[in-house]
């Protein structure tokens, strides 16, 4: 099978290497530049916003799959335009997109299917909002309707921040027009969960629960950024969170985009909090989440491919997937700046890895010499698996010291809010399956 994957982050190195194992025999091509990909597929350059080069391309190497890493490309149709193509592809349409297109719209989706969420206003005038903003409670959260590379949500907690955040959103457009409209949203607490879902448009398959780390600096301090590291499972994440999810939030979303025609067929993240009043739903993503996708690829023992093409085909309650026992911890290594202004054109040096870990490539180009240098804010992302959690981060945070650029920044506290969870639980807790 030839199969082609679009984009060439961490995550798309992630998908590359689970499906190249796969015993269909793939024949891997990817788009992009990615310099640990390119030792598993064949790559090209071309833009991610050029969907018909994208589309020719796959005509001329005789795609039979392709898989769609990134959200923009989703939410801007090129599943509709490779599968009205021919090409079959793992992601959802253009229309099913709007989980995480629009923040607005899938507030409201939520709201008319009883999904549990936070209660919010939608704003597209800087002055209604201003004028909400004066009076509405504190904290508040604020959040860039359309897509913004994960840095589009601000928590306010005073007034002054709230009506910074509105003018930069909605009159400087820091997000561009993803600004326009604006969600305020009621401030919650409680442990954030990051969920997999591989869909079919009917069934689901759930992986394994993870924990992000979105704030640039130890303790959660800092910018947020697209993900600095992920623990997996999540122990906060136990069966019967698990199973709550599953019947109020998980199955109604399914079948509300089915019933609204926007069956959604691909890989629906759920960010969750496990309020004190039960899990809400915080967001969607339309897509394997990054770098989520890092660490639950770590543990999943599947054919992976395989549950690709299932979802695809409508086939996937004929599957089941197992995962490695214990946990995988990844930590992202950053560019000096990242988020803000990265620095890039950085030379990577990384040493021999102790087993059980493993370096995936996020922001990395081979030149014709074989050296590594950075191209982007997430250079790399260190993962580390092993049988408990402690042992997962030791082992991920002693590769890390096998690799080197300059300038290079990472959060020394990945997973230490995981173990006070497994702590608080008595146990690891965390459901897998």
């Amino acid at each position: 099978m030839r199969v082609l994957i679009v984009g060439s982050g961490g995550r798309e190195h992630a998908l590359a290497k689970a499906i190249a194992k796969s015993a269909l025999h793939p024949v891997l091509y990817g788009i992009g530049v990615n310099a640990g990909m390119s030792a598993l597929a064949e790559m090209q350059d071309i833009r991610l916003s050029d969907h018909q080069a994208i589309l020719s391309y796959a005509w001329d190497k005789q795609i039979d799959f392709a898989v769609i890493g990134p959200d923009q490309c989703l939410v801007d149709g090129l599943v509709d335009l490779l599968e009205a193509g021919g090409i079959h592809c793992f992601g959802p349409t253009k229309r099913a997109s709007r989980v995480e297109g629009s923040k607005a719209w899938a507030k409201a989706f939520m709201q008319r299917h009883h999904i549990p969420t936070p209660a919010c206003r939608v704003f597209t005038g800087i002055d209604e909002a201003k004028e909400y903003g004066a009076t509405c409670p504190l904290p508040i959260v604020i959040k860039a309707d359309g897509l913004a590379l994960g840095k589009g949500v601000v928590i306010a907690e005073d007034r002054d921040t709230v009506f910074s955040t509105l003018t930069s959103m909605m009159v400087d457009h820091i997000h561009g027009m993803s600004g326009d409209t604006i969600v305020m949203e009621q401030f919650v607490t409680g442990p954030e969960v990051s969920l997999l879902v591989l869909c079919d448009g009917e069934h689901v398959l759930p992986l394994a629960s993870a924990m992000d780390h979105k704030r640039a600096w130890d303790g959660d301090t800092g910018p947020n950024t697209g993900g600095m590291g992920v623990v997996a499972p999540n122990p906060y994440y136990t069966q019967d969170v698990a199973d709550d999810c599953m019947q109020h939030i998980v199955l109604p979303t399914i079948r509300g985009l089915k019933e609204e025609g926007s069956a959604f067929i691909g890989c629906l993240f759920f960010g969750l909090m496990l309020t004190p009043e039960g899990p809400v739903v915080i967001e969607y993503n339309c897509r394997f989440g990054d770098p989520e996708a890092e660490a639950v690829l770590a543990l999943l023992d599947a054919d992976v491919l395989d549950l690709l093409v299932s979802a695809r085909e409508g086939m996937l309650d004929t599957k089941s997937v197992k995962f490695h026992p214990g946990y995988a911890v990844s930590v992202t290594l950053a560019s000096k700046g990242y988020p803000i202004a990265s620095e890039v054109g950085k030379t990577i040096r990384i040493g021999h890895l102790p087993p059980g870990s493993s370096v995936l490539h996020a922001a990395v180009k081979r030149s014709s010499d074989g050296t590594l240098t950075s191209t982007g804010g997430r250079v790399l992302h260190v993962v580390g698996r092993a049988e408990t959690l402690t042992e997962a981060r030791n082992l991920a945070y002693e590769a890390v010291k096998q690799v080197a650029f300059e300038g290079m920044h990472y959060r020394t506290d990945i997973g230490c809010r995981a173990l006070e969870g497994e702590e608080s639980d008595g146990s690891s807790g965390a459901v897998v399956s």
